[in-house]
């Protein structure tokens, strides 16, 4: 093989419904990968929007945007939605598009070459690989390249204490009983609180974590400008993680930093 043919990179999709856990796990995959992917963040059109995955018979028009050749030679997906575009790319490529699905189907996906599902979740499907936890976009050099980018950040006394809050799933709910006991307990924790709040936490619940835990000493990520999260991760002594989210836990996990889960309302094995 010439260097020139070593060199050349696949052609590289990554399609998601656009939310940040999904898409992130995709985009690890890819860093590692060292490709640099096409990032679409896809809507589906009615009635496929509501009874996707199971409706299948997709077609051109099922999709915002429009899905068209020429198709890429890797197609990584992740989320439920995603499963109708690998199906209709795997079919529209002739079979040519290696087709890679991250976190369970929930059904089984025949077109996918690979299934990398953690190995918390029960599936059993063709070309399984498993996952200790969720692949994400974690390298130290990630972090400190994130950390010169926020110095209000850096300048936070220490121990800084990382915390990443989501919200309710199906498995969890984060009431706002949940949240006032929560800054209680954060408000007693020696050191600087760095705390990024989800959309799934819900306007109640952040404003309650503003109002008690506001300070000079602290930094809460109010939502606007760039977001902090990869050098809260960097300069946090310590990392706390509500329990719903798989994805933010494996992150922390992925630093080496010592990381504790705060636990919600409900559960999952």
């Amino acid at each position: 093989m010439s260097n020139k043919a070593k060199a050349k990179k696949p052609v590289t999709w990554v399609i998601t419904e656009g939310m940040a856990g999904t898409e992130n796990q995709c985009l690890g995959v890819c860093d590692h990968l060292g490709v640099d992917p096409d990032i679409i963040r896809l809507k589906l059109r009615q009635p496929w929007g509501v009874l996707s995955p199971y409706l299948q018979l997709e077609q051109g028009f099922s999709f915002n945007p429009q899905l068209k050749s020429p198709w890429p030679d890797l197609l990584m997906t992740s989320g439920r939605k995603a499963i109708s575009a690998l199906r209709y790319v795997k079919k529209q490529s002739r079979g040519q598009t290696f087709c890679v699905h991250i976190q369970d189907p929930r059904m089984p996906l025949p077109e996918a070459d690979i299934l990398a599902i953690a190995a918390h979740d029960p599936g059993r499907y063709k070309n399984l690989m498993r996952t200790l936890a969720a692949p994400n976009r974690i390298t130290a050099q990630k972090l400190q390249d994130e950390i010169p980018k926020f110095p209000t950040l850096q300048s936070l006394n220490g121990p800084r204490i990382a915390v990443l809050i989501g919200g309710s799933s199906k498995a969890y709910q984060m009431t706002q009983t949940v949240t006032r006991t929560l800054t209680a307990q954060l408000a007693q924790l020696q050191g600087s609180l760095m705390i990024t709040a989800s959309r799934r936490t819900g306007e109640a619940n952040r404003q309650i974590l503003e109002s008690a835990l506001r300070s000079d000493s602290n930094y809460i990520w109010d939502g606007t400008g760039e977001n902090p999260y990869f050098a809260m991760l960097g300069l946090a002594d310590y990392i706390l993680v509500t329990a719903d989210s798989a994805s933010m836990l494996s992150e922390a996990c992925t630093t080496g930093k010592p990381v504790y889960m705060i636990p919600l309302d409900g559960g999952h094995k």
